[in-house]
């Protein structure tokens, strides 16, 4: 009667111990190294006790993971906005901060010296900052979210943990990649994967946003096609009126595209970013 819980809680420990060895076999040799090896060891049901040798190997971190945020840009592929910001220095996210540790400079126009819809600079202090993920969560944009990049020590705090606009700026497609279904959710709720101001210009013109319904992988591939002077996903019609139309459309989108560089190289030259 006395030491029976003892015996069977040997009895459960021997018993995870052996299952760890004979679990291991399936990784001979190769180590876990996929995504799925990490999503099965990761169940409920999964058998044995084992430990991640990280670095080597890292568990995949789910996509509702929180760390350091980073600013959304338009892919450099982008037929009429190459590289622009998505963030409009509103400052919302500066002031629902609850460390403080978000610095805003807004833009303003060269010329006239009014301010413009875009940061001139943007810092974030990645020590300070809690990774709670109200500047994602109250920005009217969608233009921070919060990144799955964890390893970020360093052993210089002050130049290299205060992070700017370029060490923050990512493209939207990185966004897609790393938060798939969230990506998707938040473009239903714009109404497009486009900008919300991009949706908005759009719709007084007359025109209708890409639909949520095409898939981003194919219109990431209609943009390089474009770029790369290749063929378009569409068929040319016959009919000459119907070509005359198209190449119209694709001068005026190729003349914004290059206004929108022209833009980008300015403001970068303004704050000395190179490439």
């Amino acid at each position: 009667m006395y030491g029976v819980g003892i015996l069977k809680g040997l009895g459960v420990t021997f018993k995870h111990f052996f299952a760890t060895y004979i679990e291991d076999l399936k990784y001979l040799g190769r180590g876990i190294t996929k995504k799925s090896d990490f999503q099965n060891r990761q169940q409920i049901d999964s058998r044995g006790i084992y430990t991640v040798q990280y670095p080597e190997e890292k568990l995949a971190v789910p996509e509702r993971f929180r760390f350091i945020p980073f600013l959304v840009t338009e892919d450099a592929d982008h037929p009429e906005r190459p590289g622009e910001d998505w963030c409009t220095s509103c400052g919302i996210c500066a002031k629902v901060c609850p460390p403080q540790c978000i610095w805003i400079v807004r833009g303003e126009d060269p010329v006239t010296k009014r301010p413009i819809p875009q940061p001139e600079a943007f810092f974030i202090d990645i020590d300070i900052c809690m990774n709670c993920g109200y500047c994602a969560e109250y920005c009217p944009f969608d233009a921070i979210k919060m990144d799955h990049d964890y390893e970020l020590a360093d052993y210089d705090r002050t130049g290299d943990h205060i992070f700017d606009k370029k060490a923050l700026s990512k493209p939207f497609s990185y966004w897609v990649n790393i938060a798939p279904t969230t990506a998707l959710e938040e473009a239903t709720d714009r109404g497009g994967w486009e900008h919300s101001d991009v949706i908005k210009d759009m719709r007084k013109q007359g025109k209708t946003a890409t639909p949520v319904t095409t898939p981003w992988e194919d219109i990431r591939s209609e943009w390089t096609a474009a770029a790369a002077g290749g063929a378009t996903a569409v068929a040319q019609a016959p009919v000459a009126v119907a070509e005359d139309v198209d190449e119209a459309e694709q001068a005026a989108r190729l003349a914004r595209r290059m206004e929108a560089l022209a833009r980008k190289r300015a403001r970068d030259a303004q704050l000395g970013i190179t490439e």
